[in-house]
């Protein structure tokens, strides 16, 4: 064995014992008569010493050539370290090296392998394999591993199975892009890369596997941003003869499990809110409920005035930000210059300070009085001491604003406590949504999500205000999962695809196989799927899912360390029928 030990489980009770450790030189210390060297592996460092008087000479000097991120093995005794160190595991003891082996030399590293680095995210990237090495990318992924390790247990002792289903698929038109993978066997044929195991899992039920779930890898070649890689991981779970309370109840169990577990904690409150609450109330369907900044809609007691850009506007909406009214000018201009980014697109603001005294200032006081403007505070919830923002215009556009707008305040306030977790359920989604740009619905999840069976009828005359039978689960402001209970019969599900703007020649062809399953006896069903990375992320205290992944992608969608996509050789398209026009 290379190993006795690792390098992290040596403690004053091992001393006078003689071990093996392998692992990495951190760094090394030389004295002349004595050498220190911090020796690494996964499990933590362990102080390493030569001395000129008790080590065999040749290991004393070949001690003496090790540089940074050396591959070492050493024979030796545990003894008690002089200078201890409390903020070590291992700071009680050292190892007074008798024999050492050098498994393999290293090149200096092109950053330092330390919890604070010198190097940028893109050197880091390329070397990736060295940036695991330090402990902050080494403990996310170990934590990762634990979260996984716990769903596994969860699910399973509630008689889950785990199904692998299959990579190589069927494209489908609906969701984001697909990654698509020619097939050499079938000339001028494709398969997809999985967006979700939907189908498949959906199929399984009709199978009677009665429970599913799998953590599986998924494809998606959309825009990326921090919370989002091409290829990402689902907790993807499937569920026979129930309804949405039974699946609301067992995956809210496994993340009252997995805070309870991971984190120490004890959620009391896990509310439920309807999208259209959270559209009104917060602007978008993923509210961050850790703090208040409720909106308040203004438009009853702010239209009544001279004031044109209120009048004319389909929404006036504030909030009131708690200990705001001491911004100066310069921190409110600041924030007016922030809405008005192209990213926001607000057209301007509207402030109104909350003086101490019970009177208020405010940059549209040439229209409004104390009375108006103490109608505002009484519908935003504002008090002393608090600035009230206000903005206008088009109403789903202007939340959407104003929710971006809450978010940054929140941040620089403070108020966004990564060590606080606050879920809930978001129901009751539309089922469709209209595209400008086709100039038709498109299903707000997926085309197998059932209507509300009380809204069935209104398919046919007002197919907008049909609810989805779906739900979201929120954690601090990120949708961590959704789902939905699917359609199960094949009537509905043709009644779907024609109001979804398909032919029944198109629906055959891509959903066939789902539609004749469905005459086999097909169970009642639904589901739910975490997305994995940003479940981790979260636990973690972060947003950012980069670093809880081992190889990831950067913001263009290539692996900067193995060079990939890249061009293939020309025998290889040759194969697969392709030809390449590229001007």
């Amino acid at each position: 064995m290379y190993r006795s030990h690792n390098c992290g489980e040596l403690t004053a009770a091992h001393i006078n014992t003689e071990v093996t450790l392998a692992g990495w030189v951190q760094k090394s210390r030389d004295k002349g008569f004595m050498n220190w060297v911090d020796l690494r592996d996964r499990y933590g460092i362990t102080q390493l010493m030569f001395d000129e008087s008790r080590t065999e000479k040749s290991v004393f000097e070949l001690a003496k050539t090790l540089g940074r991120e050396f591959v070492i093995q050493v024979k030796g005794t545990v003894i008690e370290r002089e200078a201890k160190n409390k903020n070590m595991a291992t700071g009680d003891i050292e190892i007074l090296v008798t024999e050492m082996t050098i498994l393999n030399a290293a090149l200096t590293p092109p950053f330092t392998i330390e919890d604070d680095t010198d190097g940028g995210e893109d050197v880091r990237m390329k070397y990736r394999y060295l940036d695991i090495r330090r402990n902050p990318v080494k403990n996310s992924l170990l934590f990762r591993h634990k979260v996984a390790m716990e769903v596994r247990k969860y699910l399973s002792d509630l008689d889950f199975c785990e199904v692998e289903t299959p990579y190589l698929i069927k494209s489908t038109p609906e969701g984001a892009r697909d990654f698509v993978v020619p097939s050499r066997m079938n000339e001028g044929q494709f398969y997809a890369l999985p967006q979700s195991p939907q189908t498949f899992k959906q199929l399984l039920m009709v199978g009677g596997m009665d429970k599913y779930f799998q953590i599986v890898k998924c494809f998606r070649d959309e825009d990326l941003r921090a919370d989002r890689q091409p290829e990402f991981t689902q907790i993807d779970c499937e569920m026979a003869f129930v309804e949405q309370e039974d699946i609301l109840n067992v995956f809210e169990g496994l993340t009252r499990h997995l805070l309870k577990e991971i984190k120490g904690i004890e959620v009391e409150k896990f509310p439920r809110m309807t999208y259209d609450h959270a559209m009104k109330t917060y602007g978008n369907d993923k509210p961050d409920i850790r703090f208040g900044m409720e909106f308040g809609e203004l438009n009853s007691v702010a239209q009544h005035k001279d004031f044109g850009v209120f009048n004319t506007a389909e929404l006036v909406v504030g909030i009131a930000v708690p200990g705001a009214g001491e911004y100066t000018r310069k921190e409110i201009d600041g924030l007016i210059d922030w809405v008005k980014r192209p990213q926001i697109g607000a057209s301007g603001m509207v402030y109104v300070k909350c003086n101490e005294d019970g009177t208020y200032k405010s940059s549209v006081d040439k229209f409004y009085d104390q009375h108006d403007l103490s109608n505002w505070a009484q519908v935003t919830g504002a008090k002393a001491g608090d600035m009230i923002f206000v903005l206008s215009g088009p109403a789903d556009k202007t939340r959407t604003q104003l929710s971006a707008l809450r978010m940054e305040l929140a941040t620089r306030l403070g108020l966004r406590n990564p060590a606080e977790f606050a879920p809930l359920w978001v129901v009751d989604f539309p089922l469709l949504e209209f595209d400008e740009e086709s100039g038709r619905y498109h299903a707000m999840h997926h085309p197998f999500t059932s209507p509300k069976p009380e809204d069935m009828a209104l398919l046919e005359t007002n197919p907008k205000a049909v609810r989805a039978n779906a739900y979201d689960m929120v954690l601090n402001g990120n949708e961590i999962g959704g789902g939905s209970i699917r359609i199960h019969d094949k009537t509905t599900q043709q009644l779907m695809f024609k109001y979804l703007g398909f032919t029944e020649e198109e629906a055959r062809n891509q959903f066939g196989f789902l539609m004749d399953a469905f005459q086999f006896g097909a169970p009642p069903h639904g589901g739910l799927a975490f997305g994995l990375d940003r479940l981790v992320a979260i636990l973690g205290g972060q947003e950012t899912i980069r670093d809880f992944i081992a190889f990831p992608k950067n913001n263009s969608g290539r692996d900067v360390m193995i060079d990939a996509p890249s061009a293939i050789d020309e025998a290889q398209l040759k194969e697969l029928y392709i030809k390449l026009d590229v001007k």
